[in-house]
């Protein structure tokens, strides 16, 4: 018997008593349990229920009130789930988690709720992208920063973020992960253990200031995810790791170009400095200062100059440099009161807008979209628009749940990386780089578009027809350039019309994005839009 199945055979075995903390329901539903006083009756209910448990009550869904397994369809499961949170909105409770399998004739949940509103965060949630080559431990550092666990020099730490078993195995990430601590007046909040989702909500839940951090890939093959994750995020500030024992290397000049091409204010840290000597150490951070002043950016030397120096400094053009080891953790105290008091930089305003960055499916909930809110705030409730889709529509849904780092929350704002439970779509129609936008909102589909761009690195010239793929916020998609001279060499900026090769997008006038085709690669700004007809 698995360890989750246990949990309903207890709930079952426990069954309803008067002064028990468990309730059996087959199904509820908007039309009957929240009409005439049956709202308030349920709640109350819920109340009993809560107040026997010591603030916690088990409510298992799809069974008979002698707990004969009925099982409901997947639709009506949801509804229920709906249904529940509202009585527990009314009780002054949340839902806390929610776990199902599947019978003959449907599906059983049991979802287990608590005593007090759901979670509400502060508006000092801070996103930091990280970035670098690969094996320059950008994995390992970002695992000891948010469990305060020293590495054991074979990645122990890096762990936390591969979520992949080929990752996991070969000791390489090859998508995007995250993570998340925070602070309170006493200092850090860890996470025990990031793979436990229990710690990692019991940080969102106790923190006043998050850090959320988007960990990108380091190798070569998977630049395109890097970017996407550089680019597809509303980040606040950029962490390149360098490492002592390598130096920065060409993918670490690739990368800090794509976080500056994007005005992100950015970090460098040079890692692993436990490994080398302190005249290597030297050497290298020397080598990033010269990068540096190449891009035309000032260092900064935390060390020399202080914390203060850097938080009041730090912006697209001066770069603070920390020397970092994961193991020693050298570096990441200073790591830790940057990021305590680095500012937020992405501006809450306007109205709600979320990329999406990835898909799935929950059973019992249904298509999952998540990303990270570009602006505007959205709701539990909220009536929304999806698209484009291929043909350029936008199709209507409705926010089920809203869940952050895998705490279930009743609203997001600007910043927040978050999974919103959609109604009204299948999870195989929504597509990376589709928008969530407001019901009332008049989105016109983007196919083809104006900009100014510039060539970084090319073998020869880009001429009419070059086709690149084009990465804007979660967009990665193949596009056709014909620039307004004809060609562009490298080294070259002006302007072109850009048009995406298959499918249209919802895209803005100064919006950035990189584009990139084998070694070469670009970057731009959106000048001026086409809308379909």
């Amino acid at each position: 018997m698995s360890r989750d199945r246990a949990l309903l055979e207890r709930a079952l075995d426990r069954g309803e008593q008067d002064g028990g903390n468990v309730e059996f329901k087959e199904r509820l539903s908007r039309d009957v349990h929240l009409e005439g006083g049956r709202r308030e009756s349920l709640a109350a209910q819920l109340r009993h229920r809560l107040l026997s448990g010591d603030g916690e009550a088990t409510y298992v869904v799809g069974v008979t009130d002698d707990g004969g397994l009925a099982g409901i369809d997947p639709d009506t499961f949801s509804e229920t789930m709906d249904v529940l949170s509202l009585l527990a909105e009314e009780a002054d409770a949340h839902i806390d988690d929610v776990q199902t399998w599947g019978v003959d004739d449907g599906l059983v949940g049991v979802a287990l709720l608590q005593e007090g509103s759901v979670l509400e965060t502060d508006d000092e949630h801070v996103v930091v992208g990280t970035a670098g080559h690969v094996d320059h431990g950008k994995s390992t550092l970002v695992g000891s920063l948010v469990t305060g666990t020293p590495d054991d020099g074979d990645g122990a730490t890096r762990a936390y973020l591969d979520v992949q078993p080929h990752e996991v195995e070969r000791g390489l990430s090859a998508d995007l992960s995250y993570a998340v601590y925070g602070f309170d007046d006493e200092g850090p909040i860890r996470v025990r253990n990031p793979n436990r989702k229990s710690d990692r909500a019991a940080v969102v839940e106790e923190a006043d200031r998050l850090v959320s951090f988007v960990d990108t890939v380091g190798h070569e093959p998977w630049l395109r995810t890097t970017i996407r994750g550089l680019v597809g995020q509303k980040l606040d500030y950029g962490l390149l790791v360098v490492a002592a024992d390598d130096g920065p290397t060409r993918t670490t000049r690739e990368h800090l170009g794509v976080l500056l091409a994007t005005d992100l204010p950015t970090i460098v840290a040079i890692t692993k400095t436990d490994a080398v000597s302190e005249e290597r150490v030297e050497e290298v951070e020397r080598e990033v200062e010269r990068l540096l002043r190449e891009v035309d950016k000032s260092p900064l030397r935390v060390a020399r100059h202080g914390v203060d120096a850097a938080v009041e400094e730090i912006n697209e053009r001066v770069v603070p440099i920390v020397e970092t080891s994961a193991i020693t953790m050298e570096g990441l105290e200073t790591l830790d009161e940057l990021f305590d008091r680095l500012p937020k930089t992405a501006q809450d305003t306007g109205e709600f807008r979320m990329y999406v960055d990835r898909s799935y499916s929950v059973t019992g909930v249904g298509a999952v979209a998540s990303g990270t809110v570009q602006s505007g705030e959205v709701e539990t409730g909220d009536e929304l628009l999806i698209g484009p889709m291929s043909d350029g529509r936008f199709q209507e849904v409705e926010v089920r749940s809203i869940e952050m780092h895998y705490h279930r929350v009743d609203e997001a704002r600007a910043g927040r990386i978050v999974g919103i439970a959609l109604k009204g779509i299948k999870e195989s129609a929504i597509e990376r780089g589709m928008v969530l936008l407001p019901r009332d909102a008049d989105p016109e589909p983007v196919r083809e578009f104006e900009a100014e761009v510039m060539v970084l690195n090319h073998p020869t010239r880009i001429g009419d027809g070059y086709e690149p793929v084009v990465h804007l916020e979660t967009i990665g998609e193949a596009a056709a350039f014909y620039p307004e001279n004809g060609r562009l060499l490298p080294g070259d900026k002006g302007n072109a019309t850009v048009r995406f090769k298959f499918r249209p997008y919802l895209i803005e006038e100064g919006q950035k994005f990189v584009f990139r085709e084998g070694r070469s690669k670009g970057v731009g700004t959106v000048t001026a839009v086409h809308p379909m007809e």
